[in-house]
């Protein structure tokens, strides 16, 4: 296989695309869209999130020390792009886009009850990169829709109908998997007689 040498860029792909939900301290609420959100440790539960400085959920998120990411379904893939491309300096986006809002467990900032997934995050640390800032936040609480959860209390988020972005394309995740955790050296399974 022949490969392309391209200059240093962020190309790793796909990454999720979430929205996230922030509260200023006079109580007005901003939902933005990113896609360079990742798990940062397990124990404790630790998040990372790049944010521009200009973005008003900055503001809101720098003051306030927390914020919600509320993982979309694909059916709220418009709303998904709209956050991202409308700033919340000039329209409040959750009124225009009818998105409900509910109060979350540890946080002042609100949920996206129609996302099956949200994850409740303080932030800890604050580090500038260049165009973006890392935030590092701990995870203090989630909220899973129900009909993701089985009888054993197994999170199906393959049931979820989650959204990725890849190089400015929106993609809906296959539900089927191609392995799990520990596949390619599980022990086969001898047939009974």
């Amino acid at each position: 296989m022949s490969k392309r040498v391209f200059k240093g860029s962020a190309i790793l792909n796909p990454v999720p695309a979430v929205l996230i939900t922030s509260q200023n301290k006079e109580g007005k609420i901003n939902v933005f869209t990113v896609g360079w959100v990742g798990t940062a440790c397990t124990r404790p539960p630790m998040i990372t999130v790049a944010i521009r400085p200009e973005r008003l959920s900055y503001e809101y998120i720098k003051e306030s020390e927390e914020f919600v990411i509320n993982l979309p379904s694909a059916s709220m893939t418009k709303a998904v792009d709209y956050c991202g491309v409308v700033s919340g300096r000039r329209e409040d986006k959750i009124n225009k886009l009818n998105l409900a809002v509910e109060t979350s467990q540890k946080v002042v900032a609100p949920s996206l009850r129609d996302c099956p997934v949200n994850i409740e995050c303080k932030v800890k640390s604050i580090t500038p990169l260049g165009s973006h800032d890392l935030f590092l936040a701990e995870v203090l609480s989630i909220s899973v829709d129900e009909d993701i959860i089985d009888s054993k209390e197994k999170i199906h988020l393959e049931r979820a109908n989650l959204i990725a972005y890849s190089h400015g394309e929106y993609f809906s995740l296959n539900n089927k998997p191609l392995g799990k955790f520990g596949y390619s050296i599980q022990k086969k399974k001898k047939k009974k007689r």
